[in-house]
């Protein structure tokens, strides 16, 4: 595995226009009544990922729906690829009609032995330029891991605290195709049922790590209009399947200008924490 470190420092640019469309069907997919956006209009907090989007043709899909690997990211020789977590920072404001930049380069590879078997960590750090100069700038962790899912029983979930900022959420798989069309993924295990329980092993789809994510940053555009998220630093810590509705809870610093949230499975398990800053 010791080879796939010669992937650390290889970079990749993107350009990309923010349009109006991806914006409006994010915030339907997210159960919003936001206004039609406009050009000028600000860009939400995880709209990011809704741009410079990987146009891989089909011929280069593995089984999986993944794009074969072997290009910018390193050729991990495991079928298994998760969000780990990430830190976000939101340094200028993006707009509908602005073009963009993203600068990604791949800061760590790292192999490791895990309680189920090998991982391989890589860390890519992504750069995003606006009109206004450095808008975004993301550390995304990446974990690969091998084919056969975790099959020790989850711990038993404990009680979680009361948070004033709280809202359920069914991750249908209506809400699941349509985050994977937003975001151009093939990935089967949040589509394809029986893919995902024959093949794959799992009780169900999976929901994506960046959907839950956005969920949470949204949860505090919803209890916290007036402020601007200037960092939002996450870490998933199991999935979330479709088996029933999961919880995203939130609570804010006394000060008002920090907020730590997570995100619970339909058994009341933590998939997500993440803490959030305002400007």
């Amino acid at each position: 595995m010791e080879h796939l470190r010669q992937w650390i420092g290889r970079t990749e640019d993107a350009r990309d226009v923010v349009t109006a469309s991806p914006v409006a069907c994010l915030a339907a997919t997210l159960d919003r009544d936001d206004p039609a956006p406009q050009t000028g209009g600000p860009l939400p907090p995880g709209g990011h990922w809704l741009y410079f989007l990987a146009a891989t043709r089909q011929s280069d899909l593995d089984q999986n729906g993944h794009a074969k690997k072997g290009d910018f990211l390193p050729p991990v020789p495991f079928e298994r690829r998760m969000w780990a977590g990430g830190r976000i920072r939101f340094v200028t404001p993006l707009h509908i009609g602005d073009e963009i930049t993203r600068q990604s380069e791949i800061l760590d590879v790292a192999p490791k032995e895990g309680k189920n078997g090998p991982l391989v960590f890589v860390l890519v750090r992504h750069r995003i330029t606006g009109p206004g100069g450095l808008a975004i700038e993301e550390e995304h962790d990446i974990v690969y891991r091998g084919d056969s899912p975790v099959s020790q029983a989850p711990p038993p979930p404990e009680k979680p605290a009361a948070a004033p900022w709280h809202r359920m959420i069914e991750p249908d798989i209506a809400m699941l195709f349509r985050y994977s069309a937003l975001i151009f993924n093939a990935h089967r295990i949040h589509y394809d049922r029986d893919y995902t329980t024959l093949e794959e092993g799992y009780p169900g789809l999976i929901v994506h790590g960046p959907l839950i994510a956005t969920l949470l940053m949204d949860l505090c555009r919803r209890e916290n209009p007036k402020a601007n998220l200037t960092r939002f630093d996450y870490r998933a810590r199991g999935p979330i399947f479709d088996a029933g509705p999961f919880t995203i809870a939130g609570t804010p610093a006394d000060n008002a200008r920090a907020a730590s949230l997570e995100a619970r499975d339909h058994e009341g398990r933590v998939a997500m924490t993440a803490e959030a800053e305002f400007g």
